[in-house]
């Protein structure tokens, strides 16, 4: 059942269409100045016309442009979030509207609405129809024009098991080159639910495609060694290139040593037959990666799994792969070395998972800064003609540019010494990665004499909070008296990764900025004891002698130690190699106790889009907006109220030449960031 929702009684666009279809009714022509009737009959003639959609004048006009889809949830396999479209500019923007808006019903009881429940989906336009995935893993086809349901399947996921996650950011689309156009299952949607099926469906009806697998599915949890569902899930969508369907994991963080593998894994798209599995970790003792773990720790790791969106170059059957940290998260002295291939971009063979070449952003990862983004595929022209390039982004705010065919650095990367731990038992690196260029995103360390707070007060007791913990620049380890990591170990950037425009070779990433406390203490003495406030979380590291605790760096009075901006937009000319520009991203208006706008930038989670006309959408932030921003200059030149947190990443179409230009975002909130909940899918457009 299709919902739209009628804000304040007045009709939506889909309903004016629907209305004038229905009637056989023209489109009415209103011009005030040509008519002497009363005013109460122009006032009601005004009335019926904005419900059929009447009155219009030359500035609602369209002028009409190629349509545009949205193949994949990044827009191309090299996740370049852009789109051609330029029917809605900096100049037009401010008149965007709400067109219409789809309910999933996903939060019909409490289990759902759960600390682990996001709607961050963002859907893929096959042909004419909208197509995405819920927090449940429920697959929802809509008319891409009017918002209308067209069919709905439900994997029925026991959601009371407690899976890891209830998250789904995608689906992925396949055709079938050696099937007849109208054969059943010809268009594949391919999704990955919570339960760990991978999943086909026609794509025009949403059943079941019993050829593939065992009746239309297969159980990719199969070996990984989960213990329990709360181990092992998976949030992001599947990736196809030519006849293989790939898939990743998500892996509980700082259980226990002997986490599940993070094995990637890939099956025939017709079949369901395994093709191919890679493990991050070198199980193998022939492996080259195998010394960079010490003793027998790569048989008894687990994770370093490809949780977030990989990219793919179909030309060259190459994959791009982010994986993760290695378990646990915060004390490596189970698993000294590097811990190559974890924390890593890795470029796989698509057809056989042949390991072609991987780089490492952080060596024996201890503070969860896994790579989160997606690796975005570029032609980067440096003046001697294009270089195919992977830009990786990264937590800790840095970019990394590498050689899509090599994995070798575009600008040089240095390795830098960094503070070393005090931990009996661990032993850190003694350097880091840093690239030359481009300069970080986010700062990196956090001193007494940074600390912010509203008051005098507020910042007097921020101060001595960060004086009391190790805080020496980024990469300071985990401690026994309390560590700050900043950035923090949501970012610096996520999983929403970044946009890129290549006519204006302009790269748009946005940042978090808020800093962790971390504290590893003796399992004997683990409890809560103390300060509550700053250490929150409770991680067990089964198998090690320490428990982590995290928390956020907090003033009493509940904001940040550091001083805002919390969030950010950025632009980098890739062209010229500068900051174009950078601006905070969200208001307060939503975390505070009274709705001040006030524009601190806020943490955010989400990605941008670019498009031809000029314009990056990103919703993202902690407060219920989403905003459209000039490439040129960053200023903010819209926003739409959302009636949920926005913590997705959208994404523009147009289906035919003479419709109009949507930009569509999930609006559903992340528990776990505390924005507000919905199930709302929500499309602007203009009137």
């Amino acid at each position: 059942m299709t919902d739209h929702q009628n804000r304040g009684g007045l009709p939506t666009a889909a309903d004016s269409h629907r209305i004038r279809r229905d009637l056989k009714l023209p489109r009415l022509r209103c011009d005030p100045s040509r008519t002497k009737r009363p005013v109460r009959w122009r006032v009601a003639l005004a009335g019926l016309a904005a419900l059929i959609g009447g009155c219009s004048d030359g500035r609602s006009q369209r002028a009409g442009g190629p349509a545009a889809g949205w193949p994949v949830v990044a827009g191309d396999a090299g996740g370049s979030r852009y789109s051609p479209l330029a029917e809605i500019t900096p100049a037009n923007v401010r008149r965007l509207e709400v067109a219409w808006e789809y309910h999933t019903g996903d939060l019909r009881d409490a289990d759902v609405s759960g600390r682990n429940h996001a709607f961050q989906a963002t859907p893929i336009l096959l042909e004419d129809a909208l197509i995405f995935c819920t927090p449940r893993s429920r697959v929802v086809s809509l008319d891409a024009e009017t918002g209308g349901e067209r069919w709905v399947y439900d994997p029925q996921v026991d959601v009371s098991l407690g899976h890891y996650n209830l998250n789904c950011r995608g689906v992925a689309a396949w055709t079938d080159a050696a099937a007849r156009a109208e054969a059943a299952c010809n268009q594949r949607i391919f999704v990955a639910t919570a339960d760990t099926r991978l999943v086909a469906l026609d794509g025009q009806t949403g059943q079941r495609c019993h050829a593939f697998g065992d009746g239309g599915a297969v159980d990719f949890s199969r070996g990984v060694g989960a213990r329990e569902p709360r181990e092992y899930g998976i949030s992001s969508p599947p990736i196809v290139v030519g006849d293989v369907v790939v898939v990743g994991s998500s892996v509980g963080e700082g259980r226990r040593v002997e986490m599940p593998s993070g094995k990637v894994q890939a099956f025939d798209a017709r079949t369901g037959a395994a093709r191919w599995s890679w493990d991050p970790i070198p199980r193998d003792a022939r492996d080259p990666a195998r010394s960079s773990w010490a003793g027998d720790s790569a048989d008894r790791t687990g994770a370093a799994n490809v949780w977030s969106l990989g990219s793919a170059d179909p030309e060259r059957d190459l994959l791009f792969l982010p994986t993760s940290s290695p378990s646990p998260d915060f004390y490596g002295g189970t698993r000294i070395g590097a811990n190559r291939h974890a924390d890593s971009v890795v470029a796989l063979r698509a057809s056989t998972g042949e390991l072609v070449w991987s780089f490492q952003t952080v060596h024996h990862d201890l503070w969860d800064y896994d790579v989160a983004s997606q690796p975005v595929l570029v032609e980067l022209d440096l003046g001697s003609g294009p270089i195919p390039a992977v830009i990786q982004a990264t937590k800790m705010g840095n970019l990394f540019f590498l050689d899509r065919e090599t994995g070798q650095p575009i600008f040089p990367v240095e390795e830098r010494p960094v503070p070393q731990t005090t931990v009996p038992g661990e032993a850190t690196s003694p350097t880091q990665p840093f690239p030359s260029w481009p300069p970080p995103l986010a700062p990196q360390g956090l001193t007494p004499a940074d600390a912010w707070g509203l008051t005098p007060w507020d910042r007097r007791a921020c101060r001595e909070a960060i004086r009391s913990m190790r805080s020496e620049g980024i990469f300071t380890p985990p401690s026994l008296e309390g560590t700050v990591v900043f950035p923090g170990t949501a970012g610096g950037s996520n999983w929403g990764s970044v946009a890129y425009d290549p006519e204006r070779r302009l790269l748009f990433a946005n940042t978090s900025r808020i800093a962790n406390t971390l504290q590893l203490v003796p399992r004997g003495e683990a409890g809560f004891d103390g300060d509550r406030s700053r250490y929150v979380g409770r991680f067990e590291q089964s198998g090690t002698p320490y428990v982590a605790r995290m928390g956020v760096l907090l003033s009493p009075l509940g904001v940040p130690c550091n001083a805002p901006p919390w969030g950010t937009l950025a632009a980098l000319d890739l062209a010229t190699r500068e900051l174009r520009w950078e601006v905070p991203l969200g208001t307060i208006r939503d975390l505070a106790p009274i709705p001040l706008p006030i524009r601190w930038g806020v943490p955010n989670m989400g990605g941008p889009v670019a498009t031809a006309g000029g314009l990056v959408f990103i919703g993202a932030a902690l407060d219920d907006y989403l905003r459209a921003f000039d490439v040129e200059t960053g200023e903010e030149l819209w926003k739409g109220r959302l009636p949920a947190g926005g913590q997705a990443t959208p994404m523009t179409y147009r289906v035919q030449r003479d419709g109009r230009q949507f930009v569509v975002i999930a609006a559903g909130g992340h528990a776990q960031m505390r924005s507000t909940a919905g199930d709302s899918l929500i499309a602007f457009a203009l009137p």
